[in-house]
């Protein structure tokens, strides 16, 4: 079975790095609608981490993970 998430990747106002993934995204989902969400959250500052606020767009990945279930 496949599963797919999007990572979004971020640096906060104090450089770090940090990521938020989407499980499941919406496979008519362009990158410019993803790159649109994610300046939006930059803007809105409705996330911090460690109580830095994100800054800045990094970049996004597209995750897409295969299991398969071994039988004995």
């Amino acid at each position: 079975m496949a599963e797919s998430k999007i990572q979004m990747n971020f640096k906060t106002s104090g450089n770090k790095k940090v990521s938020i993934s989407v499980d499941n995204p919406k496979e008519s989902l362009t990158s410019t609608d993803i790159k649109n969400v994610m300046d939006g959250i930059v803007t809105a500052n409705i996330f911090d981490y460690k109580g830095e606020s994100l800054a800045e767009v990094v970049n996004a990945k597209t995750i897409t993970t295969e299991t398969e279930e071994i039988t004995f």
